[in-house]
């Protein structure tokens, strides 16, 4: 509706047509140079001009664009946790969600923006950051499929499990427990009576302490003195070269 059409398909086609455009200038420049094919789409307020993140109509182009991208044989860059959202709220959580989840199944190859994103991409927040990486680790479990093996498939715990019982101590529950869900490092599941005991907070709340300890018990990698001054210099370098925009 604004740099493209309105429609889900009007948007795809010159989405296509620009990459194509893109692509084909790269091989005159450099021939045989990789590309990536990048979409990045997002619906807008008719009311205020301002985008919109998490709607079903940006979903439907990444789909259609993740399925070009592959019939001409190229990466695909898009998808990410967008939200206009400007705290880690509920409509933060689910607007992200409703991008994510097309990304993952689309299939898309390169993804940036997945964890922090906040006020359609204005700001980032620490607490949305915590809460964005733990979703992802989620799809990435997600994203492995379903353990068709023989530990798998459990066949061994069904023949020696006696009808009526139930497999909380059965052999094969207690060697597979640890590693056969996704363990959160933010969601609570304890008991109503725990949550409330220990202050009752919420997940922003708990995202905060999170990100906290995380920073106080960073430990920076070792890096030889000379390495590092000489990439400080290069950065001071490269700033120095362009003028700051902040300014």
């Amino acid at each position: 509706g604004a740099m493209s059409p309105a429609t889900v398909a009007g948007t795809c086609a010159q989405t296509l047509d620009e990459s194509l455009a893109g692509m084909a200038y790269v091989q005159l420049v450099r021939p045989g140079a990789p590309v990536v094919l990048g979409s990045f789409a997002s619906s807008m307020s008719m009311q205020s001009g301002a985008p919109t993140f998490g709607t079903p109509e940006p979903a439907l182009v990444l789909y259609v664009m993740a399925s070009l991208a592959r019939r001409l044989g190229v990466p695909f860059r898009s998808g990410g946790a967008l939200t206009a959202s400007k705290v880690a709220d509920a409509q933060a959580a689910y607007e992200s969600a409703n991008t994510m989840q097309p990304t993952v199944l689309g299939g898309v190859n390169f993804v940036l923006h997945a964890a922090g994103w906040l006020e359609g991409g204005l700001a980032m927040g620490y607490e949305k950051f915590v809460l964005d990486a733990d979703q992802l680790g989620m799809w990435h479990a997600f994203a492995r499929g379903v353990d068709l093996s023989d530990n798998g498939q459990a066949l061994d715990a069904f023949l020696t499990n006696e009808p009526g019982t139930h497999f909380l101590g059965h052999a094969h529950t207690l060697a597979n427990f640890e590693t056969a869900f996704y363990r959160s490092s933010v969601a609570d599941n304890s008991s109503f009576e725990q949550w409330d005991a220990e202050g009752a907070k919420d997940a922003a709340t708990r995202a905060n302490a999170v990100w906290k300890a995380q920073l106080a018990e960073y430990e920076a990698p070792p890096i030889d003195d000379a390495v590092d001054a000489e990439l400080r210099e290069w950065i001071e370098r490269k700033k120095a070269s362009f003028p700051d925009s902040d300014v």
